[in-house]
């Protein structure tokens, strides 16, 4: 029955081509997973070596309307560490939507996305690299009242699989934003405010919790003269303590968070600093999902606010962030905050040079909140500013400069320190790495990219030797290096390596190499590549899930028409 709606749905959205805007894209990602004398995948099957993802979508409008559809395909299974819920041929989302702008009216049912506020108390998206899809199948109307005033009401159930495979809590919810500016009629500075509420309704038959959850949230933002500062917190109410996707019965807390964001910008200067804490913030469509290694079932956007790099090496010590409420290992959330700071050196200045120069400071430090937790009770108590055991910081530093037509380089430093504790092992990480690229250009549309990294590292841990408590340093040095070659507008190779040559153990030693060739003609890129994975986090806007070693042979394909 699935397979003939979407066949009928796909059949309408190119009969009405003619008489609306129509929009349709495809994305295919394809790997074949191999063996080789370092990785030995855990999948069994040889059947099961060849999987991809497909994504086919349709967006038309017409007049007032707009309409849209997701199908998916994941055969003969998804990638590897993608949920196992994702399978088979199936429509993923389906929407239709009704805009009036005399009326002031939104009208939306089907699959939808929404993000209230900065996404603390709701933000539904997806993400295909990260297997992530947690739309609402339900209904929202938006209505725009005179002076910037915007109410949304919604209701539905979250998308916890394919496009049908809904969660067992219903969730309802609204928002308010405002424009204090407009209803001051005044240009000198501007001021925005929004309050929200989101609550989820999950009737449990087995315990005693009570069904609904509601939670609320207010913010601020004002902005003057280049100055912004902006804040908001969220309530979430009472929920249990979920440990081995049971609830902790005794373990009953509600849970908080408060962002803070200021900073200033000005031609060639900008100043940005994020300062967060997070109590027991996991908010999930269904209790049971708390936690989850793929994100399923998440209501809200609880991103790492830390700098997202852009070389292989930097990303070897990710730090994902710590919203739960949990016994063991013990840790009742998250506090911390990181700063930006980019300047630009004008042009013809004496460290500007004849193209400017571009640099660019980062730094954040994160911490467990300090509190005492009883783990056998199942009760705690947390102090609302006090650092607890560090989790993570860094530092880095980032120059860009341009020297010619031809000519541009980057170099960076990034000092960094991971504490593994808070994935329940002990020890920790100390990094120190140095990245250096240059890229010529040349012809109307070649260019050589080459780009060299060196980490440093090391990680501490303890043992007992002859009945006393010592720590061991390991060394964990690592080296890579990418180059690239774009021929034309069209086509552009590339080889790449990294090598973890100061592992005490040879066998533990792997290059992680990779080879591709890419094509783009218009709307269309086509890629291939053939080499090794990393295994660890990978991390995406901050949102970040656990991806396996792997080998083998990839092919991308994403077109629109």
């Amino acid at each position: 029955m699935k397979r003939i709606l979407l066949f009928t749905i796909i059949s309408l959205a190119f009969s009405v081509k003619a008489y609306s805007q129509f929009n349709a894209s495809f994305e295919g990602i394809g790997q074949w997973y191999i063996d080789d004398k370092k990785i030995k995948l855990t999948v069994p099957d040889t059947a099961d070596r060849i999987r991809t993802n497909a994504y086919l979508k349709f967006d038309y409008s017409l007049e007032n309307w707009d309409f849209g559809l997701q199908a998916e395909s994941y055969l003969p299974k998804a990638l590897l560490n993608f949920s196992p819920d994702l399978k088979g041929v199936n429509i993923g989302t389906l929407y239709a939507r009704y805009h009036n702008t005399k009326l002031g009216l939104d009208i939306t049912g089907g699959h939808l996305y929404e993000q209230f506020g900065s996404g603390l108390i709701l933000r539904t998206w997806e993400d295909r690299q990260l297997g992530l899809n947690n739309a609402i199948l339900g209904g929202r109307v938006v209505y725009s009242l005179l002076n910037g005033t915007t109410l949304t009401a919604l209701a539905g159930k979250q998308r916890i699989g394919m496009g049908f495979d809904l969660s067992d809590g219903m969730i309802y919810a609204a928002n308010l934003n405002t424009s204090i500016t407009d209803l001051l009629s005044t240009t000198d500075f501007s001021i925005d405010a929004g309050l929200s509420y989101v609550g989820r309704y999950e009737k449990d038959t087995i315990s005693e919790l009570p069904a609904m959850l509601n939670s609320y949230s207010a913010r601020l933002h004002f902005l003057m003269n280049g100055y912004y500062i902006g804040g908001e917190y969220v309530y979430k109410g009472k929920d249990a303590v979920m440990e081995f996707g049971m609830p902790r019965m005794e373990s009953m807390y509600p849970g908080q968070a408060l962002l803070i964001n200021f900073g200033y910008t000005q031609k060639g200067l900008g100043i940005d600093v994020n300062l967060r804490r997070l109590e027991n913030m996991g908010f999930y469509s269904q209790r049971n999902l708390v936690g989850n290694e793929y994100n399923t079932g998440v209501m809200n956007y609880l991103p790492a606010l830390t700098k997202q790099y852009d070389y292989s090496l930097q990303n070897i010590y990710l730090y994902a962030a710590q919203p739960y409420l949990q016994f063991v290992p013990p840790n009742a959330g998250e506090i911390g905050g990181q700063i930006d700071v980019i300047y630009e050196f004008k042009k013809k200045s004496l460290l500007g040079g004849k193209y400017g120069t571009n640099i660019a400071l980062n730094a954040s430090y994160w911490a467990g909140l300090k509190a005492d937790m009883n783990m056998m009770a199942g009760t705690y108590t947390a102090e609302f500013l006090a650092l607890g055991e560090r989790y993570y910081n860094d530092l880095g530093i980032e120059i860009r400069k341009k020297t010619s037509k031809n000519w541009s380089f980057i170099a960076m430093y990034l000092n960094q320190y991971y504490n593994f504790y808070i994935e329940a092992h002990e020890g920790a990480a100390h990094a120190n790495t140095l990245t250096g690229e240059a890229t010529f250009k040349f012809g109307k549309a070649q260019s050589i990219r080459l780009e060299a990294q060196h980490q440093w590292a090391y990680k501490t841990r303890r043992e007992l030797n002859q009945g006393e408590v010592i720590e061991v340093k390991d060394n964990q040095n690592w080296i890579g290096g990418t180059l690239e070659y774009t021929l034309n507008y069209n086509w552009s190779v590339y080889v790449s390596d990294m090598y973890n040559y100061g592992y005490k153990n040879a066998d533990e030693r792997i290059h992680y190499y990779n080879a591709g060739i890419t094509f783009i003609k218009g709307a269309t890129r086509v890629s291939a590549g053939y080499g090794r994975q990393r295994g660890g986090l990978l991390c995406v806007g901050g949102v970040c899930r656990t991806v396996p070693e792997s080998a083998g042979l990839t092919l991308n394909i994403l077109t629109t028409f």
